[in-house]
């Protein structure tokens, strides 16, 4: 990641967010935005910024985009620049184009273009959203293909005091156990707080405490199930 550059167009609250996360991680970021003060505040957290409008085929063929090893379009307001940017960056043979959509007409369109990479953070969020509402238990989850995820699950009341084994997350429910984030009473600056670790791979003997986040990867219905079932114990 060290070596990886990443070109970002666009950087409203959701390029911006992309951007300096990236460049967390080590990798070289080029910003660029139509709008001088929104490059102004993103300058000095990438390795370079500049104000170019991406719609610009000129003043993109500047930037040795066809460096880059991917660029993210994150246009949120505009979408008609975004697809020409998109067909620009196309052309210039850019390795990854990777865009943001907002809903399914706007991801046919990029994928009618080209763009195979299609970012849709408002259906996210929400898919998001609506899965914490509906299941309270759920602390934070990754979206997977074929309707499956890694979900960080509060222990339901059902399964505390129990083995793993005793559970069966595999054979009752079809999910696999990945590990157990666990709270433990520690003593910082004199003063008490607790702190959560991950326990590493769990032997099946172990027992599941009050407070434990369980981390499991199975079908979206299986982990809806395990919840439904041992919150009714």
């Amino acid at each position: 990641m060290n070596y990886s550059k990443f070109a970002v167009i666009g950087v409203g609250r959701y390029g911006s967010t992309i951007a300096r996360r990236l460049a967390e991680k080590g990798a070289q970021v080029f910003a660029f935005d139509p709008n001088e003060e929104k490059i102004e505040s993103i300058k000095d957290d990438v390795a370079f910024a500049v104000t170019l409008d991406a719609t610009d085929i000129r003043a993109l063929n500047s930037q040795n985009l066809e460096e880059m090893d991917a660029a993210v379009v994150a246009i949120g307001e505009n979408f008609e620049a975004t697809v020409l940017t998109c067909v620009h960056l196309l052309d210039i043979g850019v390795k990854r184009v990777i865009a943001r959509a907002s809903g399914d007409h706007q991801r046919l369109i990029l994928e009618k273009i080209g763009v195979t990479e299609i970012l849709t953070p408002e259906n996210e969020v929400a898919y998001v959203v609506r899965e914490k509402l509906l299941n309270p238990n759920i602390v934070s989850f990754l979206q997977l293909p074929d309707d499956h995820e890694i979900a960080e699950i509060r222990a339901p009341k059902g399964c505390v005091g129990r083995s793993i084994d005793h559970v069966g997350f595999r054979n009752k429910y079809e999910m696999t156990l990945i590990t157990i984030k666990r709270e433990y009473e520690v003593t910082k600056n004199g003063e008490d707080c607790t702190e959560q670790h991950i326990i590493g791979v769990p032997k099946s003997d172990m027992l599941i405490k009050n407070k434990d986040t369980l981390v499991v990867f199975g079908a979206a219905k299986s982990v809806e199930r395990f919840i439904e079932i041992n919150n009714s114990l």
